[in-house]
C-alpha cells in the first residue's frame, strides 16, 4: 500500500483519531461508573428516584 509522499500525516492522523476516541470512551466509561457509586450511596441513603415513585399521571386540561 503506497501511502504517496503524505505517508506520514495519514498514518499521525489515524493513530491521533485512535487515541482520541479510546480517551472519549475511557472517559465515559470512568464516568458512568462513577455516577453509579453515586446513585448507589444516595440510594443506601435512603434518597429514591422521583422516576421510582408510584404516583398517578396528573393531566392538565387547558384553560
Amino acid at each position: 500500500m503506497d501511502l504517496g509522499p503524505h505517508a506520514g500525516f495519514i498514518i499521525a492522523a489515524y493513530i491521533i483519531a485512535t487515541a482520541v476516541v479510546a480517551a472519549l470512551v475511557g472517559w465515559v466509561t470512568a464516568d458512568h461508573t462513577a455516577q453509579k457509586r453515586a446513585l448507589a450511596e444516595l440510594e443506601r441513603r435512603g434518597i429514591t428516584r422521583r422516576s421510582a415513585e408510584s404516583r398517578p399521571m396528573q393531566i392538565k386540561e387547558p384553560a
